[in-house]
């Protein structure tokens, strides 16, 4: 639900492209019954401080190959079972980002980004989430970093945006993201407060219409836009009230991790089985999963790791005791997704074998980094599109914009580059169109 600090940024973004929204939105799942062909799903996981080629790249690999008959690096050791549905990229390079502490929405975006600076066009996630069928919540974006920063920062937004200007803002706070989804089929306190809140933001949304009278004409267009902020956001929560029999079987149990989290990972492990709970139930099929939010900061100490926040970008990532750590239990969260969704049978296979995971940072390679490389990983092949079980070495002269025109390519909107111009594209691109080397 809105909290004071997103409904003032909504009066300057509108409320529903604060969440990723679109004006209107059908009340579909997706699931094979809600359209005439399988549908496809999208994760995207960002850790912050920069992902170190050492960490992922098996140890003597210094060309594109099979990862059969190779060891995994230990950080990443957890997702040996599944190497064979796994693609290693090393190479693609961001340095048009300026990334440094962070490349923020141009992370995603491929474009400058820097803190504070707005998003200047729509990340690839949420265009993703336009391309793929239609769903209830369009696009959930979620963020992990300290107890103390989702608490008092409870949504941010630093990763995604819906267009220039448009920013989404990311849950950190698991107690206001079960209200959203699964609020209506709530009991006891938890379906008081989604029920107090509801009529609040009914009341909002008549006094938003009634005070549009006064206005003069000059701001009558940017009041609308607010107006039907709060329109789509009353909307779903009336569409996800109205399918409370599916959502029943999905929603996860809520237990004192929620109310009295003893660590901030036990807050991190509850956002990601939320978000795996709108994936399977339908509610989305685009997750974008921001571990560090987007920033400099975040803390482990869940993981017995007591350091946190900038320094620890500052530590060598290679044979560290601590983002070995922080690395596993990534990769536990990413065979635990892979997990849920290949438990549910889906067309001829199950969802993971319609679903990708693209693993990376919003840094590169590292904390005050060129952006020079960029290393990525890709669990599944969504549908059979992309190649999997091999290592991939490029040039370093392609951009991540590649990889993100790629991905519009297989969902089934193609383009010559993802926001990019062609005076861009002749520095920092020595190709055009898809990076061929990593379809099948």
């Amino acid at each position: 639900m809105l909290n004071r600090r997103r409904l003032l940024q909504g009066v300057a973004t509108g409320a529903g492209a604060a969440l990723g929204l679109p004006t209107a939105t059908a009340g579909l799942f997706a699931a094979p019954e809600a359209t005439n062909t399988t549908p496809k799903r999208i994760i995207f996981f960002m850790q912050n401080q920069g992902f170190d080629p050492k960490t992922c790249i098996p140890e003597g690999m210094t060309s594109s190959g099979s990862l059969a008959g190779v060891k995994l690096p230990e950080p990443i050791s957890p997702l040996e079972p599944y190497k064979e549905r796994m693609h290693i990229i090393n190479g693609l390079h961001g340095t048009h980002t300026s990334p440094s502490h962070s490349a923020f929405f141009g992370a995603l975006g491929g474009y400058r980004g820097g803190d504070g600076v707005p998003p200047s066009a729509a990340t690839i996630d949420y265009e993703l989430s336009r391309v793929l069928p239609q769903t209830l919540m369009p696009h959930l974006c979620i963020g992990m970093d300290s107890i103390e920063n989702m608490t008092t920062k409870p949504t941010i937004a630093t990763l995604s945006a819906s267009g220039a200007g448009q920013p989404i803002f990311m849950y950190s706070n698991p107690n206001h993201l079960y209200q959203t989804l699964f609020g209506g089929i709530a009991t006891g306190e938890i379906r008081r407060q989604h029920e107090a809140r509801s009529s609040l933001m009914n009341q909002i949304q008549q006094l938003a219409v009634s005070g549009a009278k006064d206005l003069p004409g000059s701001q009558q267009q940017r009041y609308s836009q607010f107006v039907q902020g709060f329109r789509d956001v009353n909307g779903l929560r009336e569409r996800l009230d109205a399918a409370s029999d599916r959502l029943r079987q999905y929603a996860p149990e809520v237990d004192q991790r929620y109310t009295q989290p003893e660590f901030e990972t036990d807050w991190h492990d509850v956002m990601l089985e939320l978000g795996i709970s709108a994936l399977t139930s339908g509610i989305t099929n685009t997750l974008t999963i921001g571990s560090g939010r987007g920033e400099i900061f975040g803390a482990w100490k869940g993981l017995g790791i007591d350091q946190q926040g900038h320094n620890l970008g500052h530590m060598k990532q290679p044979n560290n005791p601590i983002w070995i750590k922080i690395r596993q239990y990534n990769s536990r969260m990413l065979v635990k997704l892979m997990e849920a969704l290949d438990s549910i049978p889906e067309g001829s296979g199950t969802m993971m074998d319609h679903s990708l995971i693209v693993y990376t940072s919003n840094n590169a390679d590292s904390q005050h980094t060129s952006g020079a490389n960029w290393p990525v990983m890709l669990l599944g092949n969504f549908d059979g599109a992309f190649r999997t079980g091999c290592f991939t070495q490029v040039d370093g002269r392609r951009p991540i914009n590649s990889l993100y025109t790629t991905l519009m390519q297989v969902a089934g909107s193609p383009c010559e580059r993802f926001n990019m111009s062609e005076q861009l594209a002749k520095k920092f691109d020595s190709g055009n169109g898809v990076l061929g080397e990593v379809l099948a």
